[in-house]
């Protein structure tokens, strides 16, 4: 079964890499929100506050290895479904998204 949720971050994908080159410096997290249909760069302490305490065990992991890679911590959030998916993508391929290289959260 294809995941719906990383064929919408390779659709977002050039939007996802601008908000990321637009604060670079900062190394954001990035939200997509499927509703809204909007990227949103967080900074990586702000967006972790609000996440329980297993996730934000589980992003500091993430953040901690994609930053070290080169990657970006992509967060796919369907309030519909109530589901915050995330995922670690590498910055420097420009076709987009084919595979994560780590999927968390359900």
């Amino acid at each position: 079964m294809a995941d719906h949720y990383l064929a919408l971050v390779q659709e977002y994908w050039d939007t996802i890499v601008r908000a990321y080159m637009d604060f670079q410096e900062k190394k954001p997290v990035i939200l997509l929100d499927i509703q809204a249909a909007k990227v949103y760069a967080y900074p990586y302490r702000g967006f972790m506050a609000d996440l329980s305490p297993r996730s934000r065990k589980l992003l500091k992991l993430q953040y901690e290895e994609a930053i070290k890679k080169g990657q970006v911590v992509v967060f796919v959030r369907d309030n519909e479904k109530r589901k915050l998916v995330s995922y670690s993508f590498p910055l420097h391929d420009t076709t987009g998204p084919n595979r994560p290289a780590k999927k968390t959260g359900g």
